[in-house]
């Protein structure tokens, strides 16, 4: 891990800009690949990874890893992390001002890796990067907003409330993951309006 993301990684865990810090286990830094494509971006943490300052350990990472590995993705080869980098109590959204307080850490893990497309999970995070409000209308979508790719899909976490929502989870991997390989390639891809 670069000299860059160790610093970062060490300001989220001793980080008090809000009240989350009070309340947290651990602060939970974004993980994996610092030279990845894709960037998967979720809203905050739950009570395992915030017992393990890990992002995606739990029952929502199981679903986060299956989907990956469908699409011919490992973890290692991706970097995964939050909007948010400390639990909210009982799993709550979270608010504007921790999301705000985290916003800093989220733009710096973005323009050190500088991926070729940020995959947003849920609508925490599509309302906190580009101001969105339809996970279900937009997911599947590549959108572009000022010069970056986004792809956006569902949350894992929904998937346990809504089991239906597993292969549209893997079927929207499979494209982003089609999609990254024509990048790569050169080629044009299909972006949304």
């Amino acid at each position: 891990m670069s000299k860059i993301l160790i610093d970062i990684r060490n300001r989220v865990i001793s980080c008090v800009n809000c009240s989350l810090s009070k309340s947290r286990t651990n602060a939970v830094p974004g993980i994996g690949n610092e030279k990845s494509d894709v960037i998967f971006v979720g809203e905050a943490p739950g009570r395992n990874e915030d017992l393990q300052g890990k992002p995606f350990v739990g029952t929502a990472g199981q679903i986060l890893s299956e989907a990956l590995e469908f699409a011919g993705f490992t973890r290692d080869q991706v970097y995964i992390t939050n909007v948010v980098k400390c639990r909210p109590p009982n799993n709550r959204q979270p608010n504007t001002e921790e999301r705000d307080a985290c916003r800093s850490f989220l733009s710096e893990e973005l323009k050190i890796i500088k991926p070729k497309i940020i995959c947003i999970l849920g609508n925490t995070a599509y309302s906190s990067l580009l101001d969105g409000n339809s996970i279900t209308k937009n997911r599947g979508k590549l959108v572009k907003n000022n010069d970056q790719l986004y792809f956006v899909t569902v949350h894992p976490a929904a998937i346990i409330y809504n089991p239906a929502l597993r292969q549209v989870l893997k079927d929207d991997f499979v494209l982003l993951a089609q999609t990254l390989d024509k990048l790569r390639k050169g080629l044009d891809v299909e972006i949304s309006k």
